[in-house]
Parts: C-alpha cells; sequence; structure tokens
C-alpha cells in the first residue's frame, strides 16, 4: 500500500509539476513576448521617434532609445528607417546597417505589411524575445521606419528558473506529504487488520471458509443490525433448511423467528450450553458476542442436535466403565495372583486353595445370580464390572440374590440404563469409602413385577440432607465439592426423557437409598424439561 500510494502520488505529483513548469516557461515567453510588443508600439507612437526618423537625428534617436531601454528594462530598442537600416543601436559601430544582419527577416511584416509582430532571433547581443512595430507618420499615414524592442532570453530563462524552483519546491514537499500519508495510511490500516498482508488475509478466509464448512456443529453469525452474515453446511443440515436461498443476507428473525441472538446482542452476556427449541428439534447452542473495542459488532451461535450429545455422552460413559472393569479386574487379580503365588513359594498349598476356592465361588454365585436374574448382556456385564470396582476400593456390592430383571421393554435403550444404573452405583460407593472406608457395603435390588422397573441402590453414606435432595439432580449440584454434579444430572434428563422419577430417602441405621421407577410402557412422548423427582 506504502508502494502503490507513493508510486501514485509521485506520478500525479511529478506530471502536475511538469505540466505546471511547461506552462508556466511558455506562458512567461508570451508574456515577455506581449510586453515587448506592446512597448515596441509605444515607442513606435512616441513623437519624438517620428520625428528623430523623419529628421534622421541618430544622437537624438540613440540617446532616447537608450533611455526608454532603461524605464522599459529591455535589453535593446534599435530604430530603423523604411528601408530597415538602424538609425539607433546600442553597438554604435552597428548603426547604418540592415536590421536584416539580425533576424533575417528585414523587419519586412511591418515595414511591408504594416503589423506589429513577435519573434525571436539571435544577433551580437545574444538570443532575444522582440516586438517589432512600424513608425507611422501621422501626417501622411506612411510607414517612415521600424521600432525592434528585445528582452534577453537570459534574462526569461532565469526568471522561469526562480519560478520552477519554487514550483517543483512545492512539488517535492507535496511528494513527501503524499508518502507521509501512505505510511501514515498504511500503518493504521495494518493494525487494522492485525498486522496482516493482502494475501494473508485471503489465505485466513479460506481456512476460515474450510474449517467453518468442516466444523460439524451448525454455526450461524450476525452483524449488529441482526443479518445473518455467516452459515456454514451444518447449520443448514441441522435446520433442516433448504440450500436456496441462502441464508447470508437475511434477518435471522426472517429464517428464525424463536432465535436469542438478538438478545445476546442486546446484552452482551455470552450463553453456553443452552438447551432450546429451534424448529421443532432440541438442541445445545452456545450463543457469543463479538466485540471490537467496547462495541458489540455482532454475535456467533454453535448449536448440536441434542441427541447427538447424548449419544456421544453415553458412548464415552460405556467406554470409561468398560476401561473401569478391566482396570478393577486386572489390579483386583494381580492382587489375587501375587498372594496365591506367595502362598505356594511358602508351602502353604491348602490355603492357596482355599483362597482359589472362595474366590471362584463367590465370582460362580454372582455369575449364576446375573445369568438367571438379569439376562440382558449389556446391564449383566455393569454390573460385573461395578461389582469388581467395589472389591478394588475395599467394599462389597452385594446384589439381593431375590432381584430380578427380565421384562425389560425392547424401547427402553440399555446404554442409556446402563449409564443411570452405574452412576448411582458409583455415588453410593464413593459415599460410602468416604463414611466407613474399607470394609463398607452397598446394596442393590432389582425387580420387574408390576408396570415399573424398580432399582434400589443404599449405601452406607452420610446421607442426604432433605434440603439438598431435589438440588442434587441440577447440573453442577453436588455434595462432593467441584468438578462433580453431572451423574445425578443425567439421571434426571433420562428419566425426563422416559417418563420415570427417583425418590431419596435416608436410612434409619445411616446411609440413604436411591430408588429409581421406570415405566415399562411409558404414556405419549417423553415430555422435555420438567422435573420428575418425586416422593412416592
Amino acid at each position: 500500500m506504502i508502494l502503490t500510494l507513493g508510486l501514485l502520488g509521485a506520478l500525479q505529483t511529478i506530471l502536475i509539476g511538469g505540466f505546471a513548469g511547461y506552462y508556466l516557461s511558455n506562458s512567461l515567453y508570451e508574456e515577455i513576448g506581449r510586453r515587448a510588443l506592446m512597448v515596441a508600439k509605444t515607442v513606435a507612437a512616441t513623437p519624438a521617434v517620428i520625428e528623430g526618423i523623419r529628421s534622421q537625428d541618430i544622437p537624438a534617436l540613440n540617446r532616447l532609445a537608450r533611455q526608454l531601454a532603461e524605464t522599459n528594462e529591455a535589453l535593446f530598442i534599435v530604430v530603423g528607417d523604411r528601408h530597415a537600416i538602424r538609425l539607433a543601436h546600442p553597438d554604435p559601430e552597428r548603426i547604418g546597417f540592415s536590421m536584416g544582419d539580425d533576424d533575417g527577416d528585414y523587419g519586412r511584416p511591418a515595414l511591408v505589411e504594416g503589423r506589429a509582430y513577435v519573434a525571436m532571433a539571435k544577433g551580437n547581443l545574444g538570443e532575444s524575445m522582440r516586438g517589432k512595430a512600424p513608425v507611422v507618420d501621422p501626417r501622411t499615414g506612411d510607414i517612415i521606419g521600424i521600432v525592434s524592442v528585445g528582452y534577453s532570453v537570459t534574462q526569461v530563462e532565469a526568471t522561469i528558473r526562480r519560478y520552477k524552483f519554487v514550483l517543483y519546491g512545492v512539488v517535492g514537499l507535496m511528494l513527501m506529504v503524499t508518502v507521509l500519508s501512505a505510511i501514515v495510511i498504511a500503518g493504521r490500516f495494518k493494525r487494522a487488520i492485525f498486522g496482516l498482508e493482502p494475501e494473508e488475509i485471503a489465505r485466513l478466509f479460506q481456512e476460515r471458509e474450510a474449517t467453518l464448512q468442516s466444523v460439524r456443529e451448525g454455526i450461524i453469525a450476525i452483524n449488529r443490525d441482526g443479518i445473518i452474515t455467516t452459515a456454514n453446511r451444518a447449520a443448514y443440515e441441522t435446520l433442516d433448511l433448504p440450500a436456496e436461498p441462502p441464508l447470508t443476507g437475511r434477518p435471522i428473525l426472517e429464517v428464525l423467528p424463536e432465535s436469542q441472538l438478538l438478545s445476546v446482542l442486546t446484552s452482551g452476556q455470552p450463553d453456553f450450553d443452552g438447551e432450546i427449541w429451534l424448529r421443532g428439534r432440541q438442541m445445545v447452542v452456545n450463543r457469543l458476542p463479538v466485540r471490537q473495542g467496547d462495541d458489540i459488532i455482532g454475535v456467533v451461535a454453535s448449536f448440536r442436535l441434542r441427541n447427538e450429545l447424548d449419544l456421544v455422552s453415553r458412548q464415552l460413559t460405556r467406554i470409561q466403565q468398560y476401561a473401569d472393569t478391566l482396570r478393577s479386574q486386572t489390579h483386583e487379580y494381580s492382587n489375587k495372583l501375587h498372594t496365591i503365588a506367595g502362598l505356594i513359594q511358602l508351602g502353604a498349598s491348602q490355603e492357596a486353595l482355599n483362597l482359589i476356592g472362595s474366590e471362584i465361588s463367590d465370582h460362580q454365585a454372582l455369575l449364576h445370580l446375573l445369568l438367571e436374574a438379569v439376562p440382558d448382556p449389556v446391564i449383566a456385564g455393569c454390573l460385573l464390572g461395578k461389582y469388581n470396582r467395589a472389591r478394588e476400593m475395599g467394599l462389597r456390592l452385594d446384589i439381593d440374590p431375590d432381584s430380578q430383571m427380565i421384562d425389560i421393554p425392547d424401547a427402553l435403550p440399555r446404554d442409556q440404563l446402563v449409564s443411570v444404573l452405574g452412576n448411582l452405583i458409583d455415588n453410593a460407593l464413593e459415599a460410602t469409602r468416604e463414611q466407613t472406608g474399607a470394609g463398607g457395603r452397598v446394596m442393590l435390588s432389582m425387580t420387574d413385577l408390576g408396570e415399573e422397573l424398580i432399582f434400589e441402590v443404599e449405601d452406607q453414606g452420610p446421607g442426604v440432607p432433605e434440603h439438598a435432595r431435589r438440588a442434587i439432580f441440577e447440573k453442577g449440584v453436588s455434595t462432593k465439592g467441584e468438578a462433580h454434579g453431572i451423574g445425578l444430572h443425567l439421571v434426571q434428563q433420562f428419566l425426563n426423557r422416559w417418563g420415570g422419577s427417583v425418590t431419596v430417602d435416608n436410612l434409619p441405621e445411616g446411609g440413604s437409598r436411591f430408588t429409581l421407577y421406570l415405566p415399562k410402557h411409558p404414556e405419549g412422548e417423553p415430555h422435555h424439561g420438567t422435573d420428575s423427582t418425586s416422593d412416592r
């Protein structure tokens, strides 16, 4: 930008300066020519000059010519008769000779045609701009002589150089101002674009477009007037909008009347992980104002279908459960193997056999119970993993031998049920270990009799205060401090969608009981956003 503006300014300044210099030179030459012609006409009309030519008074004509030349700052004033013979000249030696020696035209236009004219010629006094006028006898009207007034071209050029010096000084100053202005403008412009060059801006724009289109979340941005400026492909797909006409350039309320982006534009407060309904779909939305200094110039929103997030959450939960199961089993069996190896090395073979038999007996009993009471492999695998985790923590997870969970409706998503049940058991194990340390016990009972599936989880923890029994199901609320409060919130969301409920009671002997009720055949569609926690 500096080079472009500088070169453009320099070119304009040089062209203007060159034209001005050329025009000034021509104007000065024309002005000197007009002055010479005017003086020549004035001298030719002077009575003393007319009388001197008529009487051939050469001394008087020379004195008068010198006086008039000095008065008009002329290089010379030459007076000739009707034959162009010099009667007055600054150089006395040239008096009596023809004027044609200097200009070659012998003053013919003035002497023959009777007209005044301007000519440039070089004589013994140097090159000069000459004005020539005929001398007319007023009594007879005849042309009786000629007057030539000359101004030195050297004087003209000196004057032109003086004017050009001032002119070119101004041109140079203008050029400097132009370059400095270009530097200032380019600097401010570069600061406004974070020091990036145009090529870098173009590359970043292409990268931004590629990034926007590759993101799976829908993204919509509006300016301060509520007009959509950006919308990626995922936005069209998530909102089920046609590709034509494009969203950009349209008011946000025309496309999404229920949008709250304008409220964020007004308040300037960001909104994260908000759950809303757009075009009949439940979504999780993040809205962030775009600021330029202290001004809010727009809002950017990213959104995604809620069920996609739930699917990701469930997959992560299952992966975590599998990882916990493998880790606990590895740790537990490693300890058992080390113990058995030590007993064999000590020669206590019977004790080693008893330990192996006890281990086999406990797992055989658990496996037998799960095979009969919980034939669903996903739920049974979850319970087996929690059983091993409890043992790793130094606790016991006892499953009521009278439990039965066979009649599970096909529509009930197993991964969500496992996530809910796993969260309740994990909370119970942590609460028990915190209260009792090693040796504590968590009790699980299940039944599918009647129209509901019922799960009861009892722990030996500190219990849940009455005032907190509803709040603990809200996101971010937990009795365990920060970085908690997600598990029970997921439980509540699942219950809201399935139409179930959960109760929390404190046990007389200490600890708490969480009872989960899930209808086998929920009425209507699962409802959204309501608190189904109830006391039964």
